[in-house]
């Protein structure tokens, strides 16, 4: 019997490989509008964070959020990641 395959993602402040399901994402709907996508089933564009602070940090100075999804990202959707991460 074949094991399993586990889907994995890059994260956008370390750009390490990690299994999906370790990491947070955050998806670009197609109304446009950004948001954290914590079910993983959401469509539309995704990227992918590791769920550490050192991670968020980096996305956020390298502009790792904006290069991937190819668009601004407002402040709020920051925050909401950032308290994401934070509560575990």
């Amino acid at each position: 019997m074949k094991a399993k395959k586990i889907p994995m993602r890059m994260c956008v402040g370390c750009k390490e490989l990690r299994p999906k399901k370790e990491l947070v994402r955050i998806v670009v709907l197609p109304t446009g509008v950004i948001e954290l996508d914590r079910t993983g089933k959401k469509s539309g564009r995704g990227v992918y964070v590791c769920d550490s602070m050192d991670c968020f940090n980096k996305a956020y100075e390298n502009h790792g959020l904006e290069k991937s999804l190819k668009r601004p990202v407002s402040k709020d959707v920051y925050e909401a990641l950032k308290a994401q991460i934070e509560n575990g």
